[in-house]
């Protein structure tokens, strides 16, 4: 849960890069937490709850996917790309889950190489 913490703390970084970790531990709890609102949004007839985490959720997923892309060494454009159908989400897709790019980028240092303890 710390990584997803770091994530929305981090809410309009777009600068930097993030390890598959951050990113993944972002999507997972973000996803969590989309289903948890769908459900009572079905439960209680609320459609409206449904886009509560949507839009709290934007710009850190924004944020964390270009870091995610910088630390493979590619620009934070890149996100446009998922609007490419089929190919666009399938290359995004690999993209977050290739390996970072070893020691330091233009991007920024590795994060691997300094990263904090999260338990």
């Amino acid at each position: 849960m710390s990584w997803f913490i770091e994530v929305l703390k981090k809410y309009a970084v777009f600068s930097g890069r993030a390890r598959r970790k951050e990113y993944w531990m972002f999507a997972l709890f973000a996803g969590i937490i989309y289903v948890v609102f769908a459900v009572l949004g079905v439960v209680t007839k609320q459609s409206w709850l449904v886009f509560l985490p949507v839009v709290a959720f934007l710009l850190p997923g924004l944020a964390v996917t270009a870091r995610r892309l910088h630390d493979t060494g590619r620009s934070g454009w890149w996100i446009l790309f998922q609007f490419v159908p089929i190919a666009g989400p399938i290359t995004l897709f690999v993209f977050s889950v290739l390996d970072s790019e070893p020691g330091d980028n233009k991007y920024g240092p590795n994060p691997k190489a300094f990263a904090p303890a999260h338990v």
